[in-house]
């Protein structure tokens, strides 16, 4: 129906000189300490779920069980996100910590992305006292302070960025990266891709891998599995407007968390 009144031209089509982007998945598990964690927390907010779904309907639950979605997803990254005495490990951080120093023995470059911003803030310290030179970029940081972070980046004065997803998902041009690592999942699809572009666009001369964190039997592996379905449909059927929390629905928080 809409062919006749929409021309659209991706990347591929119209950047026949761009270098290739692979994608891959990488699984990470839980630790003894956070799985521990998880599931009392998964059991908690399934009950929960069960509860306002009876007794107030979905409409009305929504922002209840998004924020608790919101819970388990922080413990996939790491329980101190939230869990003030947590002081175990998280091993989907013990897995970044492992790529990103070989990628940096292979002369890469690399950006990571998170949503969370105290998650950014853990990464940053856990570099940091690994001696790692990096930069860092959330909401917070001044219009002129990011343009000054992204040339000094792209100059190679370090070779780490860690970003904010929402705030640099577009509108950067980070070519100076030639790996995007993306530690947790957003729930449209649409925005990782933005923040894969800011390495994978006009100007890069290397083939940019991205790498897609998740930890293995969670609710991260329900939303991957929603996420590329949604991004099957938005590839049939073009939106004009971003698919956002508001399009989940009951059906997907019923086969997230398996009730």
């Amino acid at each position: 129906m809409i062919r006749p009144f929409l021309l659209r031209r991706v990347k591929k089509d119209v950047l026949k000189e761009l270098p290739e982007k692979i994608e891959t998945t990488h699984y990470s598990e839980l630790t003894k300490a956070q799985k521990e964690v998880y599931l009392a927390y998964l059991e908690r907010i399934k009950k929960e779920t069960e509860e306002s779904l009876l007794e107030d309907g979905f409409q009305k639950s929504r922002i209840k069980i998004l924020a608790g979605l919101t819970r388990l997803r922080q413990l996939c990254c790491h329980p101190a996100l939230f869990l003030e005495n947590y002081k175990g490990q998280s091993g989907k951080l013990d897995q970044l910590l492992e790529l990103v120093s070989n990628a940096r023995e292979n002369g890469q470059r690399i950006l990571i992305f998170s949503q969370f911003t105290s998650m950014l803030a853990i990464i940053r310290d856990q570099f940091m006292e690994a001696g790692m030179n990096l930069f860092y970029l959330d909401g917070q940081t001044e219009p002129k302070e990011r343009v000054a972070l992204v040339d000094r980046f792209n100059q190679g004065e370090a070779d780490i960025f860690l970003v904010s997803l929402k705030a640099g998902n577009t509108g950067l041009n980070l070519t100076g990266a030639d790996t995007v690592i993306l530690y947790d999942l957003w729930w449209n699809p649409a925005v990782e891709e933005q923040a894969a572009g800011r390495a994978h666009r006009i100007e890069q001369k290397k083939v940019v891998q991205v790498i897609r964190l998740i930890t293995q039997g969670t609710i991260e592996e329900k939303i991957y599995e929603l996420q590329q379905s949604k991004k099957e449909l938005i590839e049939t059927v073009i939106e004009s407007d971003e698919q956002d929390l508001s399009k989940i629905t009951e059906k997907d928080i019923r086969e997230i968390l398996n009730i």
